[in-house]
């Protein structure tokens, strides 16, 4: 099975992205974070940032074989979504909240924060993947006492998924904190094992290379796990092979 998680940065590198899609149309899950859909207006971004208001529709469109799932975390028209190949049978699908800022204004990133999960089955076999986009303060990616409890919402719902599983998605965390070893509990940090040093491409003009991770239980066995060098966004695509 072949999975891509990747940060669009609401569309606003449009065209390459979508040629980035069509590309790899047979890919079977696409995690996507940042996503508009069919947004009357640019919810998250605080300037005049120029984004794509209808680019979940617009890749779904270039994948016709896939069936789309979004879960809106903003004015129920921004969030985090998939697109799943039909061939893979979706058993379930679904939401938990996993970070509640009462003070946001309703606009801007510091908004509440979900995990979306699915269930889907593949030669027999019954998998959980989970998409998250995790929380931002604006002081970097260290640990603080909400993304810490973030993690124990996300660590307490992973344990109740008796098969193996998939965490991935822009944690907007370094990999050297308690909110990251909270998550590699049982896990394998595919991130740490590749060496990685960056998931993050020349449209990022800041230092720190980490935001991006995708997690395996021991139940899955990697083929393949790639950053790939395509520039569809400010963060780079992952690729995992698994069974």
């Amino acid at each position: 099975m072949r999975l891509i998680t990747l940060n669009i940065w609401g569309g606003h590198i449009r065209e390459p992205l979508i040629e980035f899609i069509k590309s790899r149309k047979d890919t079977d899950i696409f995690c996507l974070q940042e996503v508009y859909h069919e947004a009357p207006e640019s919810i998250c971004t605080l300037d005049d940032f120029e984004v794509s208001l209808k680019i979940f529709s617009e890749m779904h469109e270039f994948l016709p074989d896939h069936v789309p799932f979004f879960r809106p975390v903003l004015a129920n028209s921004y969030g985090i979504g998939m697109l799943v190949h039909k061939r893979l049978d979706v058993v379930g699908e679904g939401e938990v909240g996993i970070h509640h800022n009462p003070n946001c204004i309703g606009r801007g990133p510091a908004h509440s924060r979900k995990l979306q999960w699915l269930r889907c089955r593949s030669a027999n076999q019954d998998y959980a993947v989970m998409n998250v986009h995790g929380s931002w303060n604006g002081r970097g990616k260290t640990d603080s006492p909400e993304r810490i409890a973030q993690s124990k919402s996300i660590r307490e719902f992973m344990d109740t998924l008796q098969m193996p599983k998939v965490l991935c998605g822009d944690f907007n965390l370094r990999p050297d904190t308690q909110s990251m070893e909270i998550l590699e509990t049982g896990m394998t940090n595919l991130i740490k094992t590749h060496q990685i040093k960056s998931t993050r491409t020349s449209f990022y003009d800041k230092e720190e290379g980490f935001a991006d991770y995708v997690l395996t239980s021991p139940e899955i066995m990697v083929k393949h796990f790639e950053v790939l060098q395509d520039e569809v966004s400010d963060h780079a695509p992952l690729l995992v092979d698994f069974v």
